[in-house]
């Protein structure tokens, strides 16, 4: 079963390189790609795309943990 955390960071890397939507289309790997130039001056434009990636990925971990817990029959884990 693919993990849906993979798409996020695969499509977040596209954009990162320029491979994915193009504008207008926001995109949080395209914000981190064009706000690296200005990384020393304002260090927010990449900080708060990088932090909704992370939190982003980090609430499907927790949330898909939750769920094989609870819907898992056997209780392996």
């Amino acid at each position: 079963m693919p993990e849906p955390h993979a798409a996020l960071i695969t499509t977040a890397s596209l954009g990162y390189i320029g491979m994915g939507a193009q504008p207008p289309s926001a995109e949080w790997g395209a914000m981190l790609s064009q706000a690296r130039d200005y990384f020393l001056n304002a260090w927010w434009l990449t900080f708060f795309p990088g932090l909704a990636i992370f939190v982003t990925v980090l609430a499907f971990n927790l949330v898909g943990d939750v769920l094989v817990r609870i819907l898992d029959p056997r209780g392996s884990r």
